[in-house]
């Protein structure tokens, strides 16, 4: 399955999801930013090529679903609720993104 994670810059929080996930071999992982600054930009070829797209806040769902919205649709976007409030690799932040991640895994797994 072909997961993406999205924040703003692609700094801290979705380059902290992709570090998490990227060596389970059940999945691909990326991560970009929806802001023109992003380190990683955001762009239709990621948003077709995710089974899920996880977004950190709800911003980043309306951005992806009005930039793109004839590729949105095809994938699941979940937004996390996770406020940017930290740092890459931050425990914390890792901790709440694999407990929110982990429902929409295990119910694709089965």
């Amino acid at each position: 399955m072909n997961l993406l994670f999205v924040c703003s810059r692609n700094q801290w929080r979705s380059p902290t999801a992709e570090e998490i996930y990227k060596n389970n071999s059940e999945h691909q992982v990326r991560s970009a930013g929806t802001e023109s600054g992003a380190r990683i930009k955001l762009t239709a070829r990621l948003v077709s090529w995710a089974d899920i797209i996880f977004v950190m806040e709800k911003k980043h769902k309306q951005r992806i679903t009005e930039k793109f919205p004839d590729k949105a649709w095809q994938s699941e976007i979940v937004v996390l609720d996770t406020m940017d409030h930290y740092q890459f690799m931050d425990p914390e932040l890792m901790d709440m993104i694999q407990i929110s991640v982990a429902p929409y895994l295990d119910d694709h797994n089965n």
